[in-house]
C-alpha cells in the first residue's frame, strides 16, 4: 500500500532547507486514473510562496478553491498575478481555460486534451510553471481536484496529463428506500463528489412522500428553499443538480391535469434554480390502470399498454422541456422493467413510442447484478432503442439481504469497455452517506476511465482519503472495510465474498495448526493474536483518524460490534495458545471467547437508519466460524 504523506509532515517537507528538487521524479497515484500521464525526469516544489495567474474569465470560485488547496499543502504566501512570472525561481501556477493565450504560452506547445470535462495538467520544473488549462469550466475544476491530490506529495514531478471522462454521466441517485439522507448530509456528499470528479446527483428518496405518494402536491416554502441551496452548493461543486419524482402509483397517464401538476411540481423546482429533470417509473404495478381514462386511451391494461401510456407522458414532459428552453438536458426516466435485458412486450412499447432525446436508466442484468459485461450492455441498448444510463444498485443497503452490513468492498466484476455502451453510471448508495463513500469512489472511478480502472487501489485510497492521509488510520479503516466486504444479491449467493484477506488468514492458521510442527503452530497462533489485537484496536484508531465525524456516527454500531470480535477472537488465540501448550486454562479461554462472541453477534443498527433493523454482522461465515471451531482444532491433552 502505498503511504500517502500527511499534512503536516508534507508542510514541513515543503518549507524545508533540504534541496528536494534533485529528487527522483515518481509517477504520482492519481484517481481517478487519468487518461493519459507523461512522467519527466526532473521534479519541482512549491515552497513558502507561489504566485497563482488566472486567464481572464476564469471562474472565481475555482481559482478560489486552487487558493485554498495550495495553502492546505503548506504555501504561505500567494500572489495573484495577471500573466506569467519570467523568474523561473518562483514557482507558479497558471490555469484557465485552453484557449487562452497565456494558458496556451504555458502549456509551451503541449495540446490540449479537447473533449468534454477534459483538462490538461502540466508541471514544467524548467520554468518552475503548473499549469492547469480546462476544455470548459468544468474540466478546470477537474484539474484543480487533480492538483489537489499532487501536492498532497513533497515533491512535484515534470509531466503532462491529458484527462476526461470515458462516460458523459458520473454520479449517484439517492433513490433508496428508508430514511432519507438529512440536507447535511447530501452537502458533505456534493462535497465529495466534487473530489473524485463527478458530475452528477439525482435527488430520489422513495420515502420522500411529495416525490412519490404526494407527488402532486407542492413543497413548503422551508423545504424548497433547502432544496435550492442544496442546488447551489451541487453548482459550486460543479455537480448537476437532477429532481426526480415517481408519480408511478397513482397517475393517470392520459389526464391533462396529472401532466400540468408534473409542470407546476417542476417550475417551482426550476424557480430555485433546478433545471435537470427525472421520472421515475420503477417499482410500481403496471399492468393496472390507476383510472378509466386510461384504459379508454390504451386499452385493456397490460404491459405493452403500460409501455406506450407511459412514453406518451414522458414525451409530452420532454418536449415541455425543450420548449422552455431548447439547450436543456434531457429528460431522464426509469422504466418499470428496470432489470436485464430481454426483450418484452413492455421494453418494445417503450422503445418504438418513446422520444430518443429520453435518458432511460436500466440497473444491469438484475436488480442486484452480480456482474455486468459488455455484451450485456449492447443487448440493454438493443431492447430500450439507445444507450442505457446504468443505475448500479450498489452500495446501496436497503433490502433484506443487507440486514445488518454496511457495504464497503471494491466496487468489482463490471467490463472494461463498458463506457462504450452506457451513457454512463450512478450508484446507488447506502442510508449511511459516509461509509458509502468507499464504494461510490469506485463507481466513479470506473465511470471515469473503465480501461485504467484498479479496484484495489482505488479502495485503498479511498481508505486514505477518509484518513486524510494517515497511515494507521487507513489500515485501521481497510481492516474494518474487510470485514464488510460481502456484497449480497437478490439471488442465493453474494457477488463479492466476506472478509477475504482475514478468511486467508484464519484459513492459515487452520492449516498450521493442523500440518505444523510446534514452531509453525506457535507462529500461526502469534500471527493470530495480532490480527485480533489489530480489530480490537481499529475503531480507536478510526475513530480518532477519520477527520468526518459522520462517518464514525454512521458507523458506530458496527465499529463497537467490531472491537467485541476483535477481543473474541483474542481469547480464542490464548486458547489455542493453552491448548497447544496442554494446559486446562484452554477451556476458560474458549468460553470467554463464546461470551464475547456471543456479545458481539448481538449488537443491532441503529433504529429507524436504514430500512431493515437487525442484527450487526461482521465478518460473518469467517469470524463466528473460527471461533465456533477453534476448540475443536488442537486436542486437550498433554504436550
Amino acid at each position: 500500500m502505498t503511504r500517502r504523506i500527511g499534512l503536516p509532515l508534507l508542510a514541513a517537507t515543503l518549507l524545508s532547507s533540504t534541496p528536494l528538487a534533485a529528487q527522483v521524479a515518481t509517477r504520482p497515484a492519481i484517481f481517478p486514473a487519468p487518461t493519459e500521464l507523461t512522467l519527466g525526469a526532473d521534479t519541482m516544489t512549491l515552497g513558502r510562496r507561489v504566485t497563482l495567474v488566472a486567464a481572464p474569465g476564469t471562474d472565481a470560485a475555482t481559482v478560489a478553491l486552487a487558493a485554498q488547496i495550495l495553502r492546505t499543502a503548506g504555501v504561505e504566501t500567494i500572489t495573484t498575478a495577471r500573466r506569467p512570472v519570467t523568474d523561473a525561481t518562483q514557482p507558479q501556477i497558471v490555469l484557465g481555460l485552453a484557449d487562452a493565450a497565456l494558458v496556451r504560452t504555458a502549456l509551451s506547445g503541449t495540446a490540449p486534451d479537447t473533449v468534454r470535462e477534459g483538462y490538461t495538467l502540466t508541471i514544467a520544473p524548467a520554468t518552475n510553471t503548473v499549469t492547469l488549462a480546462g476544455h470548459d469550466a468544468d474540466g478546470l475544476f477537474h484539474a484543480v481536484q487533480t492538483l489537489r491530490q499532487l501536492v498532497q506529495r513533497p515533491t512535484l514531478p515534470a509531466l503532462v496529463i491529458r484527462d476526461h471522462p470515458a462516460m458523459p454521466v458520473r454520479g449517484t441517485i439517492e433513490g433508496f428506500y428508508g430514511k432519507p439522507w438529512t440536507m447535511a448530509e447530501r452537502t458533505r456528499h456534493l462535497d465529495f463528489l466534487a473530489t473524485v470528479k463527478a458530475n452528477t446527483y439525482v435527488y430520489s428518496p422513495k420515502d420522500d412522500p411529495y416525490a412519490r405518494d404526494r407527488w402532486r402536491e407542492a413543497y413548503s416554502a422551508e423545504t424548497l428553499t433547502q432544496l435550492g441551496t442544496l442546488a447551489a452548493a451541487a453548482t459550486r461543486n460543479h455537480v448537476d443538480f437532477v429532481y426526480a419524482i415517481s408519480p408511478g402509483p397513482s397517475v393517470c397517464f392520459s389526464a391533462p391535469a396529472d401532466l400540468q401538476a408534473l409542470r407546476t411540481k417542476f417550475d417551482a423546482l426550476r424557480a430555485i434554480g433546478i433545471h435537470r429533470f427525472y421520472v421515475a417509473l420503477d417499482d410500481i404495478e403496471y399492468k393496472k390502470w390507476n383510472c378509466d381514462a386510461d384504459q379508454a386511451a390504451f386499452g385493456p391494461s397490460g404491459a405493452a399498454a403500460a409501455g406506450k401510456a407511459q412514453a406518451q407522458l414522458l414525451n409530452a414532459v420532454q418536449a415541455d422541456l425543450t420548449r422552455r428552453d431548447p439547450k436543456a438536458p434531457p429528460l431522464i426516466m426509469v422504466p418499470t422493467e428496470y432489470y436485464d435485458a430481454k426483450d418484452t412486450p413492455y421494453k418494445a412499447a417503450l422503445r418504438d413510442n418513446l422520444d430518443p432525446k429520453v435518458v432511460v436508466q436500466w440497473t444491469g442484468t438484475d436488480v442486484v447484478p452480480p456482474a455486468i459485461s459488455v455484451p450485456d450492455a449492447k443487448a440493454a441498448t438493443k431492447a430500450f432503442g439507445r444507450k442505457t444510463l446504468l443505475w448500479d444498485n450498489y452500495p446501496v443497503n436497503d433490502y433484506a439481504q443487507t440486514t445488518g452490513r454496511l457495504l464497503m468492498a471494491p466496487y468489482a466484476r463490471r467490463e472494461a469497455g463498458l463506457a462504450g455502451e452506457l451513457t454512463g453510471i450512478l450508484s446507488n448508495p447506502m442510508n449511511q452517506e459516509a461509509p458509502s463513500r468507499v464504494a461510490v469512489t469506485g463507481v466513479l472511478a470506473f465511470a471515469w476511465n473503465d480501461k485504467d480502472y484498479d479496484a484495489e487501489r482505488t479502495w485503498q485510497w479511498s481508505a486514505r482519503e477518509l484518513a486524510g492521509g494517515d497511515a494507521r488510520a487507513t489500515d485501521a479503516l481497510l481492516t474494518f472495510f474487510d470485514t464488510q466486504h460481502m456484497a449480497p444479491t437478490f439471488g442465493s449467493q453474494p457477488w463479492q465474498e466476506q472478509a477475504p484477506r482475514l478468511h486467508a488468514l484464519l484459513d492459515a492458521v487452520r492449516t498450521a495448526l493442523a500440518d505444523g510442527d510446534a514452531g509453525t503452530r506457535a507462529q500461526a497462533i502469534a500471527d493470530l493474536t495480532r490480527a485480533a489485537d489489530d480489530l480490537v484496536a481499529a475503531p480507536d484508531t478510526i475513530r480518532a483518524g477519520v477527520a468526518d465525524a459522520s462517518f464514525t456516527e454512521q458507523a458506530r454500531p458496527w465499529l463497537d460490534a467490531l472491537a467485541l470480535w476483535g477481543r473474541a477472537l483474542g481469547q480464542t488465540a490464548a486458547g489455542l495458545a493453552a491448548a497447544d501448550a496442554g494446559s486446562p486454562a484452554a477451556a476458560r479461554y474458549f468460553a470467554d471467547a463464546q461470551r464475547l462472541a456471543t456479545d458481539a453477534a448481538a449488537v443491532r443498527t441503529i433504529p429507524g437508519a436504514t430500512r431493515f433493523d437487525g442484527t450487526i454482522r461482521i465478518a460473518d461465515g469467517v469470524l463466528d466460524r473460527f471461533i465456533a471451531d477453534a476448540p475443536g482444532l488442537i486436542g486437550t491433552g498433554a504436550r
